[in-house]
C-alpha cells in the first residue's frame, strides 16, 4: 500500500473527526472540542506539507521553517480562540 493513500486515508478520517466534533459536540466542553478540531487541523496542514508537497525530503531549514510555521499557526489560532 502507497504512503500517499495511507496520508489520504488519515486526512479523510481527521476530516470527519473534526466535523463530528465541532458540528455534533460529541465533547461537551466547547473550548476543548475547539482545541481538538484546530489541533486536528494542524495536523492535517502537517501532514498534506510533508507528503503531498513532498517537504519531508526538502533541505533541513526548509523542513525546520515548515514545522516551526505549523506550531507557529496553531499556537496563534489557539490564543485567538482562548485569549479574544
Amino acid at each position: 500500500m502507497r504512503a500517499s493513500f495511507v496520508v489520504w486515508a488519515a486526512l479523510v478520517v481527521f476530516t470527519i473527526a473534526s466535523f463530528a466534533l465541532g458540528g455534533e459536540h460529541l465533547i461537551e466542553n466547547k473550548e476543548l472540542a475547539a482545541a481538538v478540531v484546530i489541533g486536528i487541523g494542524a495536523i492535517k496542514v502537517r501532514l498534506v506539507g510533508l507528503h503531498f508537497m513532498e517537504l519531508r525530503h526538502a533541505p533541513i531549514a526548509l523542513r525546520l521553517v515548515f514545522e516551526a510555521y505549523c506550531v507557529l499557526i496553531f499556537g496563534v489560532l489557539m490564543g485567538l480562540y482562548l485569549f479574544v
